[in-house]
């Protein structure tokens, strides 16, 4: 850690402001790797809030290379058989790993994991002065921290990051809802892992509903094309299992006893991203740069390839020469890696609600063709299902050999 001169204060190598999911990443793959970090948040325990709660194998390869793994599988319920139901049917089961998770918990558990190096303080920012060498936080607690990079991570919020100069604009205001509920039954009592049920009926602007465990509750994350406003919304949150049962009335028979447990909680989704970044001292992480929508499911990715490519890739670099200009900054933002995961969720993001609901001949033909071809594969499913059924079938089987056993070698 560095020292101002003239005012004879420790500078850090780098103030990380937001203690969330991208906030506590970096901070805890800079102090290992031998870099003064200090970070502040409003909150010294992250509080419940509906967010990401599902990630696959390809997001979980990411915390491992960070070396975070340990800490978040200790927050996660893992899952390996996944239902996949189109048009109200069993079309496919699929043999991968994903994860369940409450968003709270696996921040809490990346905090609880922060290096004791890293300097945690809780404050509120009220001021922030960036500039080529060094940045200037102002705390509402009267204390004032000086760092050589600025990292924003603060998610959603706008406070801070318009504090630094940047704006946000509004790619696509509303753009989808995000639905969560618990169903009664626990999840070991039900008959499956995990599921998607793809909605069929072009009316209802669903994407697909999700249930997943998390512990030993069967969670449920619906992604639905409606506003907060809409009647569609308020008629669900009044009652959600009546208006499941109009879009999806074979849910009943899969889930086995079909009831819900608690309030419906909802997020409304836009998609953002952020102008003006390109500014001395500042790097803007995950959320607080860009938003897409959950349900193509690469959110968390694109926040730890956010970590990754700045934590490893370039402030390694950075540091090792005097300033902290725009220029430098600048190469965090065109990086070829970042900047086509980026491009990819947005695009991800416009094609998973234009394919549900936009009119047009172009769209209306993706959709048929889409039908076709899903309907000729379950149509094939079903076939083989009903064949590996047929009496007698395992005597056409070859017989296997017994297993050896070892220890009588």
């Amino acid at each position: 850690m560095a020292a101002d001169s003239a005012a004879g204060q420790a500078i850090a190598d780098v103030i990380i402001i937001g203690a969330g999911l991208a906030g506590s990443c970096a901070a805890t793959v800079l102090a290992r790797a031998g870099r003064s970090v200090t970070v502040v948040d409003t909150q010294a325990v992250h509080q419940p809030e509906f967010r990401a709660e599902k990630l696959a194998a390809v997001d979980m390869a990411q915390f491992e290379r960070l070396g975070l793994d340990a800490a978040v599988k200790a927050a996660m319920t893992p899952m390996d058989d996944i239902r996949i139901y189109r048009f109200g049917e069993l079309m496919s089961r699929e043999s991968r790993r994903e994860y369940g998770f409450a968003y709270c918990a696996l921040v809490n558990a990346l905090r609880a994991s922060l290096p004791s190096t890293v300097n945690q303080i809780i404050s509120r920012v009220a001021s922030v002065a960036a500039g080529p060498d060094v940045q200037t936080v102002a705390l509402a607690d009267g204390r004032v921290i000086k760092g050589r990079l600025l990292v924003i991570a603060t998610g959603l919020g706008d406070a801070v990051r318009r504090m630094a100069g940047v704006s946000r604009v509004e790619v696509a205001k509303a753009h989808s809802l995000c639905l969560a509920f618990n169903f009664a039954t626990p999840a070991a009592a039900l008959a499956f892992q995990s599921l998607n049920y793809f909605g069929h009926r072009r009316r209802d602007r669903v994407g697909y509903l999700s249930l997943f465990p998390i512990n030993t509750v069967m969670r449920a994350n619906f992604f639905v094309y409606h506003k907060v406003s809409d009647d569609w919304t308020k008629r669900f949150r009044a009652d959600p299992q009546a208006r499941l049962l109009e879009m999806m009335p074979e849910i009943a028979d899969i889930c086995d006893g079909f009831a819900l447990k608690g309030n419906v909680e909802i997020r409304q989704i836009d998609l953002t991203r952020s102008e003006n970044v390109r500014r001395d001292g500042v790097v803007l992480l995950g959320d607080a740069f860009c938003t897409t929508c959950p349900a193509p499911g690469v959110g968390i990715r694109r926040a730890l390839t956010d970590v990754e490519r700045l934590c490893t890739v370039h402030l390694p670099r950075w540091l090792e020469t005097p300033g902290m200009g725009a220029r430098k900054i600048g190469q965090f933002y065109d990086d070829p890696v970042k900047s086509a995961n980026d491009a990819s969720a947005m695009a991800r993001s416009v094609y998973s609600r234009a394919i549900v609901t936009d009119d047009g001949l172009v769209w209306a033909a993706r959709r048929l063709r889409n039908t076709l071809v899903r309907r000729t594969f379950l149509i094939q499913a079903k076939a083989v299902r009903r064949f590996r059924r047929l009496p007698g079938l395992d005597a056409l089987r070859p017989v296997q050999p017994p297993a050896r056993d070892i220890r009588s070698v």
